[in-house]
């Protein structure tokens, strides 16, 4: 069981150094894992002392959480309205479902979810905060998208979140699972899977 440590009263770090910490802390992860980085050596890559890590996010569970929504963020920023590409609601489906996969197709990500698989078998409740501040939060911000463009007319949506998934599971198909066991997905498959999802996916839920 791990040890929680509690917050501690001080004074938050300022904004830089803040970033410095969860840059520094996703690296870790990303490099070996949830269990074998160390506060210590997270602290000296950010070039501040564990004090100020524990006063600002508590413990390492917490700056996990902080580094995976981080990372996510990445992704999330294609879902944002202000944000989204001008065109039809087919062309930016596509944009979407092209970023998504290649965010995912990652070799960095790829092994970090291998990594957080692993070490959830020994503590489940890094699955789950693994969840809750990466795929989840990205499932909010697809469904909000979703239920904008439903708002706006462009698509017939009555369970955003549901056509959420249904959206992703038909853009990753088989490549997820290929690209886990380590196959090579090329670009023209990739293309031509979330082509065929955007259709099927517009097919049941098109306004038009």
């Amino acid at each position: 069981m791990s040890t929680v440590i509690r917050r501690r009263q001080g004074r938050p770090c300022d904004l830089d150094k803040r970033k410095a910490i969860v840059e520094a802390a996703a690296q870790s992860f990303f490099d070996v894992g949830y269990a074998a980085s160390s506060i210590e050596q997270i602290a000296l890559n950010a070039g501040v002392s564990k004090v100020t890590i524990y006063n600002n996010f508590g413990d390492k569970r917490a700056l996990f959480t902080a580094a995976v929504e981080l990372e996510c963020e990445k992704m999330r920023g294609h879902f944002r309205i202000e944000d989204m590409p001008r065109g039809s609601i087919r062309e930016r489906l596509r944009v979407i479902g092209q970023a998504m996969f290649a965010f995912l197709s990652r070799p960095e990500m790829i092994q970090f979810e291998r990594r957080i698989a692993a070490e959830t078998e020994h503590e489940p409740a890094i699955g789950q905060a693994f969840l809750e501040a990466g795929p989840w939060r990205m499932k909010q911000a697809f469904s909000a998208f979703l239920a904008y463009a439903a708002a706006n007319g462009e698509l017939n949506v009555d369970d955003p979140q549901l056509a959420a998934e249904q959206f992703v599971s038909m853009c990753k198909g088989m490549g997820d699972l290929e690209r886990r066991f380590g196959a090579q997905v090329t670009a023209k498959e990739s293309d031509r899977r979330i082509a065929g999802a955007v259709e099927v996916f517009l097919a049941a839920y098109s306004a038009n």
